[in-house]
């Protein structure tokens, strides 16, 4: 009898079949389905019957474990993709099990069918908005490791769905359900929607207004948890972008070389020396305001209405019960608030003034609070009796220089901010502790009266006002609620003077060259070369002789007929720059120009507590810190002593050992305490004798 080679391999193919395990194996059954799907339909029918006879069990008792079904969950959401048709109710059904018995599954059961729903998902064989719907219901479940599951789950879920483009249609469903889960009786379900909300947020997925203001509902809920993981949102720094905007301002302007160019022409002597030594400092300065501007607040600017959020949170802040933590973290969150969006917030100052105490926790914060919450649009009046209380409860003889020196800087921050709220005389009054004996206080009070020198100088004694610079006379003290808006760019005045600077240099360069062409050479043009650093150099000395009033006629007239390069404004911050070191027009070097460690950062930077807590000199350390760092020390001292051993531990002291403890008036006519300084010469010869003959026995 003939056989073909087709009837063989149907013959090995059921006798395989025979042979084999496959309905009580199902990790083999798995893999063979995955790589010959219709080759096995009958066998996975075969399970898929044998999955919806144990729901039917399962329905009946859903809080005893199942493990059969547990497999065959899984095992269909393997091989879910292989048979769509057959399997297209299967994640229904089990979505619809989990959420009619989630709270009474047993928990490796009710984890396994969370994990085959997300496989389903991952698959794209059930609705993103649904599942996760589902998960946000699951969050109520009391499974820590569910949860910390259905976290990461939804994260990154939501973060694979917005990869390509945003989906808005999805976004917008969720964020409207997590609107509501907010709001939940669960405060875990609730806390876990913020935190992916927050999440989502940092991830540049959700960093839209709406997401934001979903985010402030949490800043007034009575959950603890919840309030404050709203509360350090807000409070949060977002770091995008920091290396480009450091590197784009750091090439826009001026560089250190610029200015050793500036200051290098012409004469070189002392004069141009502490010119250029103060140039620097005030290019050090430029660059740590441009440095500090990394600082990213867009949560607070997406905020619909900022001055409604900050009532409602100073409302809540006086009733609020919660821990002193808490509510610093309100403070600080509404002083952002008014600072930020310069908002008119007048209850909040009364209510801040109470706690500013030396003896008070967390004084600093509150004083940073106090500073950050101040602006030019706050009336003086409103702001002037919180100054007057930092200076009456800091300043003052009786509390330490730490103190002192806090209040120094709270109010220096303040008036930064508000100018028109400081009096006169508490000015001139606090500008006296210039000469205090403490470094911190003097360095503190100085760092005010440089402050005024620049904001309002006819509010110092005429002693502290220093010498007028060029910036200094052309700065004009504003009054509460003006505006100096100028039609054109200040200092612009440098371009045309150095047009004009070129044009006669190169009228000169071609003098030069028809003279060499004349003396007999190859009439060939020698190019001279000038440096546009030493041109701008030599233009600037130029405009330090224009009257103020016809250079801002030629910065004006520039700034309406041609459009600014970057090389333009690098020239013209140069000069500006210049400005603050050159003396005004007329007046001689009187004085010498005070040292401060102020940097008169920008007014609408966010405050840190560096800002408030500056000290230029460490504080002196108390008996017990000095002694903990003494003992520290010995800590280790012990191994690298001489260590003395007795051969015998019982035998006598030796004579040497009794002197020791012997009074020194018994001892004082003896030999052995005399010093070697003190021997005559004759006890040196016979010392010398002795140890040559001792070293000589020794060789021997």
């Amino acid at each position: 009898m003939k056989f073909n080679f087709c009837h063989i391999c149907q013959i090995i193919t059921m006798s395989g079949r025979h042979n084999n395990k496959l309905p009580n194996n199902l990790p083999q059954l798995q893999n063979l389905i995955k790589r010959d799907p219709q080759s096995y339909v009958e066998e996975f029918l075969q399970q898929y019957r044998h999955y919806q006879s144990n729901v039917q069990i399962f329905r009946l008792q859903p809080d005893k474990s199942n493990k059969d079904l547990a497999e065959l969950v899984m095992f269909l959401a393997q091989v879910g993709h292989c048979y769509k048709e057959q399997l297209s109710t299967f994640p229904q059904e089990l979505s619809e099990l989990l959420l009619s018995y989630h709270t009474v599954l047993e928990s490796d059961l009710r984890m396994t069918f969370c994990k085959a729903l997300i496989l389903l998902r991952n698959k794209d064989l059930i609705n993103a908005s649904r599942l996760l719907e589902l998960f946000f219901e699951l969050l109520r479940c009391h499974d820590k490791l569910l949860r910390k599951t259905l976290y990461t789950h939804i994260v990154s879920d939501i973060k694979n769905i917005n990869a390509k483009h945003k989906n808005n249609k999805v976004n917008t469903t969720l964020q409207n359900f997590m609107y509501t889960m907010l709001r939940d009786n669960n405060s875990i379900a609730a806390k876990i929607s913020l935190d992916v909300m927050i999440e989502l947020y940092k991830r540049n997925i959700w960093n839209d207004a709406k997401t934001v203001n979903v985010i402030t509902t949490a800043c007034f809920s009575k959950v603890a948890k919840i309030l404050v993981g709203g509360l350090k949102f807000f409070l949060g720094k977002d770091e995008d972008e920091k290396n480009d905007s450091d590197s784009d301002s750091e090439n826009e302007g001026p560089s250190a070389r610029d200015l050793m160019v500036r200051y290098s022409t012409g004469k070189k002597g002392s004069k141009n020396k502490k010119k250029l030594e103060k140039a620097m400092k005030v290019l050090n300065k430029h660059k740590k305001k441009k440095k500090a501007e990394v600082f990213n607040f867009s949560a607070i600017h997406l905020i619909h209405d900022p001055q409604d959020f900050s009532e409602k949170l100073l409302k809540q802040l006086e009733s609020c019960k919660e821990r002193f933590e808490v509510k610093i973290m309100m403070m600080e969150l509404i002083s952002r608030l008014v600072g930020i969006h310069e908002l008119f917030l007048f209850n909040f100052y009364p209510f801040i003034q109470r706690f500013l105490q030396p003896h008070q926790r967390e004084v600093t914060k509150i004083l940073l609070c106090a500073a950050q919450a101040s602006h030019q649009l706050v009336p003086p009046e409103i702001i002037e009796p919180v100054i007057m209380t930092i200076a009456n409860n800091f300043v003052t003889d009786r509390n330490s220089g730490e103190a002192m020196t806090v209040g120094l800087n709270a109010i220096r921050e303040v008036a930064a901010r508000c100018p028109l709220a400081i009096t006169e005389d508490l000015l001139q009054d606090l500008a006296q502790y210039k000469t205090h004996k403490d470094k911190n206080v003097m360095m503190s009070s100085r760092g005010l009266i440089q402050l005024f020198r620049n904001l309002n100088p006819q509010l110092l004694h005429k002693k502290d006002r220093g010498r007028p610079t060029e910036a200094s006379t052309e700065a004009k003290v504003k009054e509460y609620g003006e505006l100096e808006a100028k039609d054109y760019i200040p200092g612009a005045e440098v371009l045309e003077e150095e047009e004009q600077n070129k044009e006669g240099k190169e009228e000169d360069d071609g003098w030069e060259s028809a003279s060499i062409s004349d003396d007999g050479e190859d009439g060939e043009w020698v190019d001279v070369h000038h440096s546009s650093d030493e041109d701008t150099a030599e233009v600037a000395e130029k405009l330090e002789s224009i009257p103020v009033e016809e250079r801002k006629a030629k910065a004006a007239a520039v700034s309406s007929s041609r459009l600014l390069t970057q090389d333009d404004f690098k020239k013209i911050r140069l000069v500006q720059m210049a400005k603050e070191v050159n003396a005004a027009p007329g007046k001689g070097q009187k004085r010498k120009t005070m040292d401060s460690d102020d940097d008169n950062d920008n007014k609408n930077e966010v405050l840190t507590l560096r800002n408030i807590e500056k000290l230029h000199k460490k504080p002196k350390a108390d008996k017990e810190t000095r002694l903990a760092t003494a003992m520290a020390g010995r800590s280790d001292r012990k191994e690298y002593l001489k260590k003395h051993h007795k051969l015998n531990p019982h035998a006598s002291t030796s004579n040497k050992e009794k002197r020791r403890t012997k009074n020194f008036m018994m001892m004082r006519n003896s030999r052995s305490v005399r010093t070697k300084g003190k021997r005559s010469f004759r006890e040196k010869q016979i010392a010398l004798r002795d140890s040559l003959l001792k070293k000589r026995k020794q060789h021997k």
